[in-house]
């Protein structure tokens, strides 16, 4: 049984959504501040984290910047906040997905599960290799020059697309969509967040990378040469 752990300061809102997650049949247990979410993700080890951005003491993008500095535990940010900076904050602290409140049980769940199934990889034996980077797909294991690569669910997938087709250009809405069932609204600067991501783990110099790069007007491709 998966294990869920709920960060939300509305108690109404965490109840019902810990609730609704028992009937899909996971495991949830709820914190309703970042310092009591903190605890609780160490004691739990919990398989994913739905973190709400607003709380008091510490907020929910410091606490997934904690995470993050241990783990590549999914994380589901909850914001009531529409503006299109505040979520994408939240994706580059190294959040996977995003649902804007007020949201459907039914929604939140449905994110729950495509997150979870890009957790769990695929069948078969197909590694990828492009330049010094190899990605085991059934393993979901990604290492560049054989360092092993500590990567969220949503950047290992991102990078696969990237490593099976090294240079071809992909559009950011052509990411997205390999990303996410395509009835997921979301916004191209997504990609953006999680590109920056990526680059910090792999590039020599994230400011002027030599094997992710842009080009402009159109979206990504990956140089298996590097500098060369």
């Amino acid at each position: 049984m998966r294990t869920i752990l709920v960060v939300e300061d509305e108690r109404e809102i965490a109840r019902m959504v810990q609730a609704y997650l028992i009937r899909e049949g996971y495991q949830v247990e709820v914190a309703f501040d970042g310092e009591s979410g903190w605890h609780k993700f160490h004691a739990l080890k919990p398989d994913l984290v739905i973190l709400d951005i607003m709380l008091p003491g510490m907020n929910g993008l410091e606490l997934a910047q904690r995470i993050r500095r241990e783990s590549a535990v999914p994380i589901i940010m909850l914001t009531a906040r529409a503006e299109e900076a505040d979520r994408v904050a939240g994706l580059e602290m190294g959040a996977d997905d995003y649902v804007v409140k007020p949201f459907s049980l039914r929604e939140l769940a449905a994110r729950v599960r495509a997150v979870l199934r890009r957790v769990e990889g695929v069948v078969g034996g197909e590694v990828l290799h492009a330049g010094p980077l190899t990605v085991d797909l059934a393993a979901r294991e990604a290492r560049f020059a054989g360092k092993l690569l500590d990567l969220t669910p949503t950047e290992f997938d991102l990078l696969a697309v990237l490593a099976r087709h090294p240079g071809r250009v992909f559009t950011r809405r052509e990411l997205l969509q390999a990303l996410r069932d395509r009835t997921y609204a979301t916004i191209p600067r997504t990609v953006d967040s999680h590109i920056k991501n990526l680059r910090r783990k792999i590039e020599p110099d994230p400011e002027n990378p030599v094997y992710i790069l842009t080009v402009h007007g159109v979206g990504y491709k990956f140089n298996p040469a590097g500098g060369g």
